[in-house]
């Protein structure tokens, strides 16, 4: 094979084949950061990820918006506080129906975006790839998976202060910050 192609095209195609499990993983695992400004003890920047076919992007940056634990947790339906979330970010926990309809959801209830935290609390390294449902319906506002281990830490501060939402800063450019800056989750690999 190597006479067929050459010595210069068979490195190619050897490097491009070795190189293709990774170029495929980046493509399917994009990130997006934000930062939680308070409650102060869990001042870290959290890992998410888009959703893979439905949604919107954030085209703005919000330096300091509300992530507002829906209630119920799942929203699946009307919320309680759907007051609070118009105009702000929704923490949702996964489970009881799709992540396209919780997102639908949300936006009719006027929030900005939503984050669906896994509800497998002690899930700190596995990213579940939310796509659309059966229904062919859209959302237009962003969505985003977090790590079980994390929205469970966001909302057991909240309780333990009292607080009924926190304050973020998303999305965050982790490229532009150094890494001895980087304020990482302790109980999440990076």
């Amino acid at each position: 094979m190597a006479a067929l192609l050459g010595t210069g095209s068979w490195l190619r195609l050897v490097l491009s084949l070795c190189a293709w499990p990774f170029v495929d993983g980046l493509r399917i695992h994009e990130y997006l950061y934000f930062q939680v400004l308070s409650p102060r003890d869990i001042r870290y920047i959290f890992t998410a990820t888009p959703a893979k076919d439905f949604g919107g992007v954030f085209n703005t940056r919000y330096e300091q918006i509300h992530l507002v634990p829906a209630d119920p947790p799942e929203a699946c339906g009307e919320l309680n506080n759907g007051v609070f979330i118009q105009d702000q970010i929704a923490l949702v926990e996964r489970g009881g129906c799709s992540f396209l309809s919780k997102t639908r959801v949300v936006q009719e209830h006027g929030g900005r975006a939503v984050i669906i935290a896994d509800n497998a609390y002690d899930n700190d390294s596995f990213y579940v790839e939310m796509i659309q449902d059966s229904t062919r319906l859209t959302a237009d506002i962003p969505a985003l998976f977090l790590l079980g281990r994390d929205g469970y830490m966001i909302r057991r501060s909240l309780e333990q202060h009292g607080l009924p939402w926190a304050i973020i800063s998303i999305p965050v450019n982790v490229t532009s910050i150094p890494a001895y800056e980087t304020m990482q989750p302790p109980w999440t690999f990076w």
